[in-house]
């Protein structure tokens, strides 16, 4: 009796077994019809990083797989300040936008399983297919762009734990002359130092370049032992020009360029000034004329800052424009020509005429003695011409002599 008992249990347990496997195994297969398994999203490539020129378009891109029911979120690195969410732009800021590329969708051929089980109660549902979502690109642009938009960039996924790239963007930035940090005009005296200093930013950092103005060459100053008072460079570069012992013929307006590869080049002018006092020198020390010709008078002037010139004769009389005298002045630089010409010369022009020159450094004069001379055969005298010997056996600088003949 007991053993027939116990038989009776291990063959009910058996069947227990057989009943609860097969309802797992189909349940099994009800849960497994028309369905395709995947990892979730995932980038399929890099967010690469930009750089672009101020005021250009920078435009990021983030591509995804099986994205599916999850979101995608723009979002700035430093501060998570929130740019985008999925396909629309929250932040306000008309210059960024986001942009998104829809691939076409496509099937897995996971999903297209069908299900073998032959009852017709584990055939529900059976060969449904399950359609993916397709890839697609999330585009950040930033038009304009802007110093402040330097910086890093995310793209994030709202799986769990969420997962995301970066990109990062840097600007690069035309030159900019640092005014305060840079010289402005100069005036020094003749034999002082003179440094002209060129501050700029950009980036990247800017290269500075020197030339003068005139489109003539830099005089720099030899070193001492050399021969040659100066030597020319077209162009000088660094930010500090020094120009030691400055000197009358270095004066003149300078150029500091400062250019980085990123348009536009900037430039600044930058006067410098040498200061002397006058000299003067009389080109005709001696002239003879005979009455009733012109006779013209000339004296060279050089001197910074610009002097006030005018004639005496004998030697306190002030000569002014009029009938009897023309009064000229050409002007080039720190040059003067000055020049006196006396209509229709008579026995009361005979005597000594100073050409004056004076500045806030100093005063000059130039003489040159007129005498009468005999007129032969000559109807217009406009300068005479000798050699005259001075006390120690050299000439004073010749004199220029024009005659017109009958």
């Amino acid at each position: 009796m007991s053993l027939l008992f116990n038989i009776f249990l291990k063959k009910f347990s058996f069947l227990i077994k057989i009943g609860s496997s097969s309802t797992i195994l189909n349940v099994r297969e009800k849960c497994n019809c028309g369905l395709s398994y995947h990892n979730g999203p995932e980038f399929i490539g890099p967010v690469q990083n930009l750089t672009v020129a101020i005021g250009r378009e920078a435009t990021f891109s983030c591509s995804i797989s099986n994205i599916g029911k999850y979101k995608v979120g723009w979002l700035r690195a430093s501060d998570k300040m929130i740019i985008s969410l999925h396909t629309r732009t929250v932040i306000q800021n008309e210059r960024i936008v986001v942009k998104y590329d829809h691939a076409d969708n496509f099937k897995s051929s996971s999903s297209q399983e069908q299900c073998t089980h032959k009852s017709s109660s584990s055939s529900s549902g059976c060969g449904d297919e399950v359609e993916e979502t397709s890839n697609g690109t999330w585009h950040l642009i930033i038009r304009n762009t802007k110093e402040s938009d330097k910086g890093c960039y995310m793209c994030q996924i709202n799986t769990s734990p969420m997962i995301s790239q970066i990109g990062c963007l840097d600007i690069l930035v035309s030159p900019d002359i640092l005014n305060n940090e840079t010289s402005a005009d100069l005036s020094v005296v003749e034999g002082e130092n003179a440094t002209l200093v060129c501050k700029a930013v950009g980036k990247p950092p800017p290269r500075i370049l020197w030339k003068r103005e005139d489109g003539q060459p830099i005089l720099l100053r030899t070193p001492s032992y050399s021969s040659v008072q100066f030597h020319e460079v077209p162009s000088y570069n660094d930010s500090r020009l020094v120009l030691q012992r400055a000197d009358r013929k270095q004066m003149g307006t300078y150029l500091c360029i400062a250019s980085n590869d990123v348009h536009p080049a900037v430039s600044k002018r930058v006067t410098l000034s040498v200061n002397f006092s006058p000299s003067v020198q009389a080109m005709n020390q001696l002239l003879g004329a005979p009455v009733g010709t012109d006779v013209i008078l000339e004296c060279s002037v050089e001197a910074h800052p610009n002097t006030v010139n005018y004639w005496l004769k004998n030697p306190n009389k002030m000569l002014l424009e009029g009938p009897k005298y023309t009064i000229k002045e050409k002007r080039e630089g720190y040059k003067v020509d000055m020049i006196l010409i006396i209509r229709q010369f008579k026995e009361d022009d005979i005597g000594s005429y100073s050409c004056i020159s004076s500045n806030s450094l100093g005063k000059v004069e130039g003489v040159s003695r007129l005498y009468k001379i005999d007129d032969i055969n000559s109807n217009k005298i406009s300068h005479a011409s000798h050699h005259y010997p001075a006390s120690d056996g050299e000439f004073i600088k010749e004199i220029e002599c024009y005659v017109e003949h009958f």
